[in-house]
């Protein structure tokens, strides 16, 4: 390998370095990194990576190419981030398990981007999962009422609403989303193929105890842009990296033409997790990933979810622990029960097993607890291989931020784009190398973008109550816009009438 090559690697794998090698003997490490080679990336790679995904972008967008996009890329009818001057109450909802959040946001009352929220936590029993649309939906306008009849100084008010409803829709308009299937354990009657904000409208009413203003639909990777939007207004693009991956950004409306409208533009939920799905990404897969997709609930679909996000990475890692083992490269070539089995090597582990002082005896604790007879040698290949695998994940996930950047920087006809990426999700939180590895790879494939990253705090409640409050500023400023245009047409009437006296 040339000096400009290592170079290169170093720089795009970010630091940490690698886990030390040296404890390994050569014969084994030569191959383990055998074994391991499918999974590291060289730049020109994920250059090509981030080609395949801009193509896909523009399909994505396209009027007539759309039906046909693996990347989706749908409007959200968000037309502005923040810019720091939103002010007022607000109502959140957050549906997307098990328990559903009622929230109450405060914007900016004390000073401004200071944002308060208190909220409510409401279980929705099985039998509400699995009964009538309707059943649910008045669930969750009496929790409403119930949480409202908690604060006194909300009583009489009449609050606009951001609802993040995390199941697959086609967005229609800001407050009209039809619900395309249930998913998560959902399965209520009457909901599908209807638009769930009216639903929500029709249970308000038949409760009767209250009112609600405007409802603002809100996906929760918009919510992660928005939320960090109010704390940077250069905040243009949401990414989450958890149990799943997403991300959203500012695009020019006049390159959104399934939508109407030539001027501004319009944040798109990119639903970059399909990315893949139409083979293009078949060159880079490796055995493991063919597995992982084989057997999981939805093959064939999201291919690039199950390369990087926190549902699959453990399992990858289970995988090639097994094909090691029955090779006879760790515990002695003996495998266990627990190693066998789908989903007993949590993604979590990685994270324990990679961290830079204890990371060694948590694998120990781990892997016995896996049943296991790990030595001290096992244990550092275990740890490689979790590197390995995180690594590819943050470059790949940095490949498409990168693709994003570029996008707005050249639809902007920039020399250089200055921005900021809102960032939720497990993975990049809790993973002690991951953020870093992403950083530095995007600084190696989007060069003439400067990249500022900025964790969402409580998105899917406050970005809500963001989307909302930015739609009500820019209703206020159009209603201020008409306001001043009749009045200038009024004072040319008066003039031309001087004119003529």
């Amino acid at each position: 390998m040339s000096d400009s090559q290592s170079v290169n690697k170093r720089e795009i794998n970010g630091d940490p370095p690698a886990p030390n090698q040296d404890d390994i003997p050569a014969e084994l490490l030569s191959q383990v990194e055998a074994c391991l080679q499918p999974f590291q990336l060289s730049q020109s790679r994920l250059v090509d990576v981030s080609h395949w995904l801009r193509r896909d972008l523009s399909r994505g967008l396209g009027k007539h190419s759309h039906s046909r996009a693996a990347v989706k890329m749908l409007p959200t009818f968000v037309r502005a981030t923040p810019d720091g001057t939103e002010r007022g109450d607000f109502l959140a909802l957050d549906l997307g398990g098990t328990n559903f959040r009622v929230l109450h946001v405060s914007v900016g009352h004390e000073e401004q981007r200071v944002v308060t929220m208190d909220s409510q936590i409401c279980e929705i029993p099985q039998d509400i999962m699995l009964g009538t649309g309707e059943k649910l939906f008045d669930h969750l306008a009496q929790c409403m009422s119930a949480f409202l009849n908690s604060k006194p100084e909300l009583q009489g008010k009449t609050l606009p609403l951001g609802f993040t409803f995390s199941f697959p829709c086609e967005q229609k308009e800001i407050d009209k989303s039809i619900l395309i299937r249930w998913t998560k354990g959902f399965n209520c009657d009457g909901v599908e193929g209807h638009d769930v904000v009216q639903l929500l409208r029709e249970a308000v009413l038949r409760i009767g105890e209250y009112d609600i203003g405007s409802i603002a639909m809100v996906n929760d990777t918009v919510g992660t842009m928005m939320s960090c939007g109010y704390r940077d207004q250069s905040c243009e693009i949401g990414m989450i990296i958890g149990t799943g991956t997403n991300a959203c950004y500012m695009e020019e409306m006049r390159n959104v033409k399934r939508t109407e409208g030539e001027d501004g533009r319009m944040c798109i939920n990119t639903e970059w997790g399909g990315f893949g799905d139409d083979g293009s990404l078949q060159s880079i897969l490796t055995e493991f990933d063919l597995v992982v997709d084989r057997e999981s609930l939805n093959p064939g679909v999201h291919t690039f979810e199950k390369m990087i996000s926190g549902m699959y990475l453990g399992e990858v890692v289970r995988l090639v622990l097994v094909s090691l083992t029955q090779e006879g490269l760790l515990f002695g070539g003996q495998t266990s029960p627990d190693l066998l089995t789908q989903g007993h090597f949590e993604t979590r582990y990685m994270s324990d097993i990679e961290q830079a002082d204890v990371g060694l005896d948590q694998a120990q604790v781990l892997l016995t607890g896996l049943g296991l007879k790990a030595g001290p040698v096992d244990c550092r290949v275990v740890r490689l291989v979790c590197d390995a695998i995180s690594t590819r994940s943050a470059q790949l996930c940095a490949a498409a931020l990168a693709t994003l950047a570029k996008r707005i920087r050249t639809n902007r006809g920039l020399q250089r784009l200055e921005t900021t990426v809102g960032v939720d999700g497990t993975v990049y939180k809790k993973h002690p190398n991951f953020s870093q590895k992403l950083q530095a790879a995007v600084r190696v494939l989007a060069p003439k973008c400067h990249i500022k990253f900025l964790v969402s705090e409580d998105g899917s409640g406050k970005g809500a109550a963001m989307v909302t409050a930015v739609a009500q500023r820019l209703a206020r400023q159009s209603r201020l816009l008409e306001e001043s245009d009749g009045e200038e047409s009024e004072e040319e009437e008066v003039e031309e009438d001087d004119e003529y006296m």
